[in-house]
């Protein structure tokens, strides 16, 4: 019997341990090679602190001198005093993978299917050649893929929650002119061997306590996608959920029918999508992503998740300062075209 701890650093590096019945996190990480930060072991000292973000656990010991009383409300505990009583939890190390001994993994795949669903973006779907060497990450992150038949690298987000029959998606944008673009376009053939590396990343779904506001910039909303997809398959989140969703133009618009499944699939789920520079024949909104925030929906404490081009990123964060608005939680991806 065991649970699973997600691990992750500050480089976006998250390693997946198995927690045996009873055992401190910082026992279970070790067994699995990897380093955390410690010295006293006995909940005094704080070296081996962390923020649990999803997860239930148990902590047996933290001296006041290790964590204050609103660090430990805030979700701060201590990897030699916490065990995990969830089947699954995430905890944030604020130090680099380098520093507890952790390297990035390299999977070898097979391309399965390439799709071009919009004028702008393809679904890239790879089937990992060893369904065996189990890769797991947390909807939101990212992997970087070799293109076929090059020596060039690309980041691209999870557009599913985890790993289908061996089967990972990925929703991407194409370019004018660009290296994997390109080979979406002219030479992708199922069959052809690709690489990716992963998990990467620090944007991720924490554990759902507030309402969720989710904006996505193009083919940012891969990372939703998968998000979307862990709490339909949790089946129990009872928080609302409003997804802003904009592009150029609206020949950009991808992925509609899995959003609308989302819509009969999640108890309060709804998105709205906006494009910025429609033909005359849109009948739907026109603007920026930022037109389609509801004051109403954050009057009330939430957590807002932005993810896609930096303008974008930059425009929402500065809509949410500047209006009266609930506490709230921001976590951000900005997508930058190679």
């Amino acid at each position: 019997m065991h649970n699973t701890a997600a691990i992750v650093f500050r480089d976006g590096i998250t390693r997946f341990v198995k927690v045996d019945d009873n055992e401190l996190l910082m026992d279970a990480a070790q067994r699995h090679g990897v380093n955390l930060p410690v010295d006293c072991r006995e909940g005094v000292c704080g070296t081996c602190r962390c923020l649990r973000e999803a997860g239930e656990v148990d902590v047996e010991y933290i001296d006041e001198e290790a964590l204050t009383e609103d660090e430990v409300e805030q979700g701060h505990v201590l990897a030699c005093q916490t065990r995990l009583l969830s089947n699954h939890g995430s905890f944030y190390f604020d130090v680099d993978s380098s520093v507890c001994s952790v390297a990035t993994e390299v999977h070898d795949a097979t391309v399965s299917a390439v799709e071009q669903v919009s004028d702008a973006a393809a679904i890239l779907e790879i089937t990992l050649d060893d369904p065996a060497q189990a890769l797991k990450y947390l909807p939101g992150q990212y992997a970087r893929l070799e293109v076929p038949g090059t020596d060039e690298w690309r980041a691209y987000s999870f557009a599913t929650s985890s790993v289908k029959d061996g089967k990972l998606r990925f929703l991407i944008r194409l370019l004018p002119s660009g290296v994997m673009s390109d080979y979406l376009r002219e030479r992708a053939r199922p069959g052809d061997a690709i690489s990716l590396e992963a998990p990467l990343g620090a944007f991720y779904l924490r554990e759902v306590q507030n309402p969720l506001l989710m904006v996505a910039g193009g083919t940012g909303l891969s990372a939703f996608l998968g998000m979307l997809e862990q709490l339909e398959e949790a089946g129990d989140c009872a928080q609302p959920i409003r997804l802003c969703y904009g592009v150029t133009q609206e020949t950009d618009l991808s992925e509609l029918d899995r959003l609308d499944r989302f819509t009969d699939t999640l108890p309060d789920f709804a998105y709205e999508t906006v494009v910025m520079n429609p033909s005359e024949a849109w009948r739907g909104r026109k603007g920026v992503v930022c037109d389609l925030f509801d004051l109403d929906f954050l009057a009330r404490p939430f957590d807002a998740y932005l993810c896609g081009p930096p303008p974008m990123i930059e425009a929402s964060k500065q809509w949410l300062e500047e209006r009266d608005v609930g506490e709230h939680r921001l976590f951000f991806e900005k997508f930058v075209s190679s």
